[in-house]
């Protein structure tokens, strides 16, 4: 006789998670051979036992093997059991639960199951239970552990694609000052955010959120982010870009998915703006009578065919902030639960900072609401505007450009802050000799900035901002001060000093920035140090 055991599906209540996941009618291999004394027909046997068949209760609390011809019970198993051709069941219980059972046909002599045969099957049971259960244990684990590499390398290539589709720059426009932040969640989400350059100079701007997480959204994210691209190149409406980006996506949108997203143009010159939402979070503008709400409204991208978009118009004024987010910030809880919410962030607004300092700010307030141990729920996304205030080409007094930006604080980029500098006051008539001096000279204060202020750490930005008066270019460079971008120790240089050895190289570099530049001045407020470089737009000796 060959005794097999039978896999339990439980398919209701509490079970242990090996059971559920095994096959409801596979059959183990072969676990022991009996005695000579037991010859029972050899079978193989796959019933299914509901939850709610008394079967299973009964054989729980069986003191031992269980004769189907003389059990009383309104079964369905016992009945198919029986249909089957199992004259005994043998229950497997391991820990007080039942895991299996080995089920035996009649014996072939035509006689009874002897009482010796039962004390060796209750034997045999007893022994094989638990080494079953640490099988049921070891692939439950096995799978698990598949299932978590799969995960792990599912976020890997959703983080990969994820990152490549957001820009590598950000614009720089006279007038404007323009930082974005991405924070990605533990889990990987679908939150994207874009710069489109449209004609006529103006700036097409789409901030958006893809339902779900992982690669599936990645994709969609990705898809997203191309249709948005090729038809903003075809159309100058914000409605009509995101009515044809949902007819595009709607078809292949999978199930349970969509995609929320603003589509912004905006005129860098005047101030206008014109925007279409499909379901995004509502953004928020910093002006001199307050923050007020830019409404616009639509259903989400890829939730149903044939969506009309409207659009909403208005002036950014000078000096007011334009914030765009997900809503990762938003719906961030704290320990006990609560969400920051948009009233906090209605209130965070009214301060008047520009691009980082706006975003640090934003991101601190977040980070005291939620405490030290909070682990971040969805990807945090924030793209500021700020448009200069001043601005004014009538009088000849006020700045003629203004331009600002922000640059990741890591080692290498005092070149990306040194060229575009020089891109941004190429055409103010400088010489081309007054030209590379000055970028000479933003490129040291960069490199000090990122040393001594930012540590070269990417997270902590350096902030440059580029004024064009009618006399000259000013250029402010600005650090977090980590540990002072100016150092404190610095020398005044000596060329024959230097040249016999008897000074170290810390001051130099001061040294050259003032000899490139008219004027120099370091200013500081504790947390933060502003390098301002002064360079007449022309000679000095032109008359």
């Amino acid at each position: 006789m060959t005794a097999l055991t039978r896999p339990i599906r439980r398919l209701l209540g509490q079970t242990a998670p090996a059971i559920e996941a095994a096959p409801a009618t596979r059959t183990a291999e072969p676990i022991a051979e009996a005695s000579p004394t037991v010859d029972a027909a050899t079978s193989t046997i796959g019933i299914d036992i509901a939850e709610s068949d008394p079967l299973l209760a009964y054989l729980q609390s069986a003191p031992g093997p269980v004769d189907l011809a003389r059990l009383e019970l309104e079964s369905p198993a016992v009945t198919a059991l029986r249909d089957a051709g199992v004259a005994l069941i043998v229950p497997l219980v391991s820990q007080g639960e039942l895991i299996g059972t080995l089920n035996l046909g009649p014996r072939l002599s035509e006689q009874d199951y002897s009482t010796d045969d039962r004390r060796l099957l209750t034997t045999l049971a007893a022994q094989a239970a638990p080494a079953i259960r640490v099988a049921q244990l070891v692939r439950e684990q096995a799978h698990e552990a598949a299932e978590r590499e799969r995960m792990e390398q599912e976020m890997r290539v959703a983080t990969l694609i994820q990152q490549q589709f957001l820009p590598r720059e950000l614009p720089s426009l006279p007038q404007w000052q323009i930082a974005a932040y991405y924070g990605p969640a533990r889990a990987v989400g679908g939150d994207f955010y874009d710069f489109i350059e449209m004609p006529g100079g103006r700036l097409g701007i789409a901030v958006g959120d893809v339902t779900d997480k992982g690669v599936p959204a990645a994709l969609v994210m990705a898809r997203t982010h191309s249709i948005l691209r090729a038809e903003a190149s075809r159309s100058d409406s914000p409605g009509e870009i995101l009515a044809r980006a949902n007819a595009l996506l709607e078809p292949e949108m999978p199930a349970r998915m969509f995609v929320t997203c603003l589509f912004a143009i905006l005129e860098p010159e005047t101030g206008r703006i014109v925007m279409a939402n499909a379901g995004h979070n509502l953004p928020y503008i910093r002006t001199d009578d307050g923050v007020i709400e830019l409404r616009a409204t639509g259903m989400p991208l890829g939730l149903m065919p044939d969506i009309r978009y409207e659009e909403t118009e208005g002036v950014i004024a000078p000096g007011s902030n334009v914030l765009l987010y997900s809503d990762g910030l938003v719906e961030a809880h704290d320990v006990t639960q609560q969400m920051y919410g948009f009233p906090r962030l209605r209130e965070a607004m009214t301060v008047d900072d520009a691009g980082s300092e706006l975003l640090d700010r934003l991101l601190e307030t977040l980070h005291e609401f939620t405490g030290a141990d909070w682990e971040q729920e969805d990807d945090i996304t924030l793209v500021t505007l700020r448009r200069a205030s001043g601005v004014s080409d009538q009088t000849g007094e006020a700045p003629t450009m203004t331009s600002a930006f922000s640059i990741p604080g890591e080692e290498g980029n005092e070149r990306l802050a040194m060229d575009r500098v020089g891109g941004a006051v190429a055409d103010l008539g400088i010489s081309p000799a007054r030209l590379e001096r000055l970028k000479t000279a933003v490129s040291e204060a960069t490199m000090n900035a990122i040393e001594y202020g930012s540590q070269g750490r990417a997270d902590v930005p350096v902030d440059v901002e580029v004024e064009a008066t009618p006399d000259a270019v000013i250029v402010r460079i600005t650090d977090r001060a980590l540990s002072g971008a100016v150092p404190e120790d610095a020398e005044t240089p000596d060329i024959d000093l230097k040249l016999a050895g008897a000074q170290k190289a810390r001051g130099w570099g001061l040294f050259l920035i003032q000899n490139m530049v008219d004027s120099m001045d370091v200013t500081t407020d504790g947390s933060t140090q502003t390098v301002t470089l002064t360079m007449a737009r022309k000679e000095p000796t032109d008359g």
